[in-house]
């Protein structure tokens, strides 16, 4: 269940207005222009509901780049732009699509939704706690469509799953945990160097601290800095923890602990590569468990082995146990365990594309709860991720939550760190 009145607070709706006719294509804008960004806009072109009209990244390459591949395999000629703010402010744009760092998330979606455009947002959805709860209330108050881009939900075995646990498959679901076993190798060390080219660095920076420019502090390394990421609990982890909560029905939890390191490696890398946390429901009786491991590591647990991998869900009831993943899921039951159902994915094993598509029908609807993903689920699940962090930051100490108030009951300096200090300009707003 959802604590929607948690996230919305006095944010109110406007009337819902169509933005364009039935037969029209939905123009998108592409903001960032990287590895997942080359995914959405290749995605988008396989949509026939879609056009891409512009592009925008703060490297100018990536603008070329992305423009000569839109224009081979559509013919199109969409505009680049190097400030966001521009492309927002294009009328020929409906929506935008952003496949950006973490910590440019909340205000990137807020700019866009006060400019009247729906928004493809990411996970996690927000880099801290605040950020989430202000970009529900901007997405409610402006009316826009806001899908976090949490793709399970979209997929059709994982749905099922959900759906049968909902149902009773294996009773009542007293625990889930999610696991995050991906290999992460040593990012090492660099020095600092003068700013390449045609890339406007305090532009990616945004919101966090100015730094030196570093290639580590670039490109996929930016997950590994507290001032950028959030660690793979907020990168791979955080479709896992969504899955979780998913499969039991839960929102935010009253307690938190989590321990680990970053064992191993002596290199610039800040998160943890090893993490465990714990989240506690309904007074001790329900449980969410979550475990990252970058470094090499056994299978130990109910999910096979992909490769080096093992990612995916466990949920435990008291008639069985349901392990999903991106291959298909199981239902065991009985004290033998027995297995009563193994289904596999239907088409492909991982694609954005049905995401996409159900973004874009709820653009056409102007019904946030059309959308399988909509920012307010998105947060709530990211928000899991922020809580562990915090308690790992703290020294692994247990910590009281109030999902009512969106605090920390036992931790002062806990509650500093829901939210960030911002660089102005880039300062995300409580939203009125």
């Amino acid at each position: 269940m959802e604590r929607r009145h948690f996230f919305l607070g006095a944010a109110s709706a406007l009337a819902a207005q169509s933005v364009m006719g039935a037969n029209d294509k939905i123009n998108v804008a592409v903001v960032g222009l990287g590895g997942r960004g080359q995914d959405h806009m290749k995605t988008y072109l396989k949509i026939a509901d879609a056009r891409i009209s512009a592009v925008c990244d703060v490297n100018q390459a990536a603008v070329e780049r992305a423009q000569t591949l839109v224009n081979r395999e559509s013919g199109a000629s969409p505009k680049g732009y190097k400030d966001m703010k521009e492309a927002f402010a294009d009328k020929n744009v409906d929506a935008v699509s952003m496949p950006l760092p973490n910590h440019w998330h909340a205000l990137a979606t807020i700019w866009a939704v006060e400019a009247g455009k729906d928004v493809y947002i990411e996970k996690p959805a927000s880099h801290n706690i605040f950020e989430g709860i202000q970009m529900t209330a901007a997405a409610r108050k402006h009316n826009r469509m806001v899908q976090v881009g949490s793709q399970s939900r979209s997929i059709a075995h994982k749905m099922k799953a959900m759906e049968l646990l909902k149902q009773g498959v294996i009773g009542d679901v007293y625990m889930a945990k999610g696991l995050c076993y991906k290999r992460r190798k040593s990012i090492g060390r660099k020095p600092d160097e003068p700013v390449p080219a045609g890339l406007d660095w305090s532009g990616f920076l945004g919101p966090a601290p100015m730094r030196p420019y570093n290639e580590l502090r670039f490109r996929y390394n930016w997950h590994w800095f507290w001032d950028t990421g959030n660690g793979d609990i907020g990168n791979q982890g955080v479709h896992e923890m969504d899955i979780a909560r998913w499969g039991m029905g839960l929102g935010l939890p009253t307690s938190v602990v989590s321990t680990g390191g970053k064992f191993a490696y002596d290199d610039m890398q800040e998160t943890p590569n090893t993490q465990f946390a714990t989240f506690g429901y309904d007074n001790g009786k329900k449980e969410i468990q979550f475990e990252v491991r970058g470094l090499l590591t056994g299978n130990d647990e109910g999910l096979p082995r992909r490769g080096v991998n093992t990612i995916g869900d466990l949920f435990y009831g008291t008639e069985g146990w349901l392990a999903v993943d991106s291959h298909g899921f199981q239902v065991y039951k009985g004290e033998k365990s027995e297995k009563t159902m193994d289904v596999a994915p239907e088409g492909a094993i991982w694609d954005t594309e049905p995401h996409m598509t159900n973004f874009l029908k709820a653009v056409r609807s102007r019904k946030h709860t059309d959308l399988n993903a909509d920012i307010e689920i998105g947060a709530t699940s990211a928000a899991m991720c922020h809580l562990a962090n915090i308690s790992y930051l703290r020294g692994g100490k247990k910590l009281l939550f109030d999902p009512a108030k969106m605090q920390f009951t036992n931790d002062a300096e806990a509650n500093k760190m829901l939210t960030r200090e911002y660089r102005k300009p880039y300062v995300v707003p409580k939203i009125a």
